[in-house]
């Protein structure tokens, strides 16, 4: 066993990250084989990567690679960049010369360039001013709701291969929202009562320490206009010890229990990818022991391919959260962005999985919403699938919208086995023009859902 890793078996209850200068540590400890060792080196030279002791040793089963699915869920893999730019990576890697050094760096942001790092117009539509000045670490997508996105707070205690805020993990200040502390929040939301809901996001704001969470949401109890106050974490899936054993766990409770005292809602966004991540006795504890400060508890994640493609996956995840007292939320769509093609799952695929765990839940458990893609104009649920005289058609509708007056509207699309995006969509003739509108064409017309290349929004 490395140094560095039997250091952390023995101080297990103590948080550590490995990154990818620990890639040998790791290889040499779990034994992963030279080529698959290899791959995560180059690709985590483009993406993101990062994980940490309980991960590795409590929810990836190392006799499955790789086709384990959390072991899929935080190890980059061979297929999710291009079989080239793996090649030119590798070629530079092993150069040391200055000059090869610079060609790798223009390498890396070249191939980052093309892997859509903020779609759905994060920078340029949700980006929100305040007398014409634009707020660093916030968006406002939708009328009710915005986020906030601590500076503090912009890392994971793990990071999801899939996940779609990887360009905030880069080191690439261009790419990252991020904001020093909540004074722009309190005077954007001063002067729009409509907000009635921040959602504290990352990144994951259950990184930092306590006091500084506090810094950030204790000035949010005294807006009269805000009624909840959302926290999006991984947390509970890949550091449960952060609600149970990390010395300030009590703490946060605390700071839970205060928020709830002052009259707001406190909801935590737990992100739940697989059953795995429900099955141990220390993530039980965390949900139980968030719970008992009367934060309200909501699941949500995408679905992928090589992780959770199965209705038998999500229809165990969802009873496991009911059982234990959080509330299954939704199934989305992963984004177009990153290593989109490696992990996404055909619209038509996607929605026979969602109707097949739903139809195996019991009542309490059909709050969930899926399957649903949050693109520009808003969050579109695929509801299902008809046959028209006019052909088989995509049943759509508005869960959420940038335009209010669309929220809760029907529509349809012509179908597809392959599309995986909704700018991969027609719209159907019947659309609406006020619909077509807001994907940027004319109802009816061939390409009416494209989108402007970009995609997106976690509320």
């Amino acid at each position: 066993m490395s140094t560095l890793l039997a250091q952390a078996s023995d101080e297990a209850a103590r948080y550590r990250a490995y990154g990818p200068r620990h890639i040998d540590d790791i290889a040499a400890r779990y034994g992963l084989p030279d080529d698959v060792a290899e791959t995560v080196r180059l690709s985590s030279m483009v993406l993101p990567f990062r994980v940490n002791q309980y991960v590795l040793e409590e929810l990836v089963d190392w006799q499955r690679l790789p086709d384990d699915p959390v072991f899929q869920l935080v190890f980059p893999q061979r297929g999710m960049l291009n079989t080239e730019d793996i090649k030119r990576l590798g070629v530079l890697a092993g150069q040391t010369d200055p000059a090869a050094k610079r060609e790798l760096r223009r390498t890396v942001a070249e191939i980052r360039a093309g892997l859509n790092p903020h779609p759905s117009g994060q920078m340029s539509l949700n980006v929100p001013r305040l007398e014409g000045v634009e707020l660093p670490g916030m968006q406002h997508k939708y009328r009710e709701t915005v986020l906030y996105f601590p500076g503090q707070g912009q890392t994971c205690h793990a990071y999801c291969t899939y996940c779609f805020r990887w360009a905030q993990f880069v080191g690439d200040a261009d790419l990252k929202f991020s904001a020093p502390d909540p004074k722009g929040l309190l005077s954007y939301l001063a002067d729009h009562p409509e907000v009635e809901d921040v959602l504290v996001t990352g990144g994951d704001p259950m990184i930092m320490t306590t006091d500084r969470l506090r810094n950030h949401l204790e000035p949010l109890l005294g807006v009269p206009t805000l009624n909840t106050i959302r926290i999006g974490t991984k947390s509970v899936a890949y550091w449960p010890q952060r609600f149970v054993t990390d010395h300030d766990a009590d703490d946060v409770l605390r700071l839970f229990e205060n928020v709830v005292a002052a009259g707001k809602n406190i909801a935590v966004m737990a992100h739940f990818s697989h059953p795995r991540e429900l099955e141990t006795d220390i993530a039980r504890r965390a949900i139980s022991r968030i719970r008992s400060t009367g934060a309200l508890v909501y699941c949500q994640a995408p679905l992928i391919a090589h992780v959770n493609d199965d209705a038998a996956v999500w229809s165990s995840m969802w009873r496991t959260q009911l059982s234990l007292g959080a509330v299954p939320y939704y199934m989305f769509v992963e984004r177009d962005t990153g290593p989109h093609d490696y992990f996404k799952v055909p619209l038509a695929k996607a929605v026979t999985i969602f109707q097949e765990a739903y139809r195996r839940l019991p009542g309490l458990a059909r709050t969930v919403r899926g399957p649903v893609m949050s693109a520009t104009p808003g969050k579109v649920a695929v509801d299902g699938v008809e046959d028209t005289p006019q052909g088989r058609l995509f049943q759509l509708r508005m869960l959420q919208a940038r335009d209010p007056r669309l929220v809760g509207r029907p529509f349809r699309a012509v179908y597809s086995d392959s599309a995986a995006w909704v700018d991969e969509l027609e719209l159907a003739p019947s659309t609406p023009p006020d619909i077509g509108e807001a994907f940027l064409g004319r109802p009816g017309d061939p390409g009416a859902g494209t989108t402007d290349a970009d995609g997106r929004s976690d509320v």
